[in-house]
């Protein structure tokens, strides 16, 4: 049995990105399940793949369903009974991923690896490596993620306010300093 690696990564950045071991008997909807768990969105909203060629541009559709409000040229293939083999046409073999046509989250998917043996280690569909933060599904997602709120709650972080605090600053040395600066632009004047 096969086992296909793709490379999962953002359309707009592509150093972000997560490798999704699948068998190749294994359906687009078990694709599009790995995706979502690999990137941490939910799975209320619409999604479609593309094929795609070398320029990634979007070829016949494999879909949750038919969508209304989207044109299609031939009626999309069901993501559920496509098998992901079926598709293989390329050794890097391309597809377009859309999640949600509102806020149109779209990845570049890319066939980077086939091999013959399974990891009997792994359950299949399985996210191999996970490369860069992925972006938050409904806003700003930060580094620290919901570790923040609890750092800031403990050291009162927003106490300090914009810029930085004067402490450890010596209150006669910032005074030394304006001086020299105030009578060196007196001088300036003068000429």
């Amino acid at each position: 049995m096969a086992i296909l690696k793709f490379r999962v990564f953002l359309e707009e950045d592509d150093t972000v990105y997560r490798d999704i071991a699948i068998k190749h008997t294994q359906s687009f909807y078990d694709l599009h399940a790995a995706i979502l768990k690999g990137y941490e969105f939910d799975s209320i909203h619409e999604a479609t793949f593309y094929r795609s060629n070398d320029n990634w541009q979007r070829g016949r559709a494999i879909s949750l369903e038919k969508y209304d409000g989207v044109e299609y040229k031939v009626d999309p293939l069901d993501m559920i009974e496509t098998i992901i083999g079926t598709e293989i046409k390329d050794t890097e073999q391309k597809f377009i991923y859309v999640y949600d046509f509102k806020k149109n989250w779209t990845f570049h998917i890319q066939l980077i690896n086939v091999s013959k043996e399974e990891n009997p280690k792994l359950t299949y569909p399985a996210i191999t490596r996970k490369e860069g933060i992925g972006p938050s599904q409904y806003g700003i997602k930060s580094i620290l993620g919901d570790k923040f709120a609890d750092i800031e709650e403990k050291y009162d972080l927003s106490a300090i306010g914009e810029g930085f605090s004067d402490e450890g600053e010596d209150e006669g040395s910032q005074d030394d300093e304006l001086g020299d600066e105030e009578g060196s632009s007196e001088e300036d004047n003068n000429f």
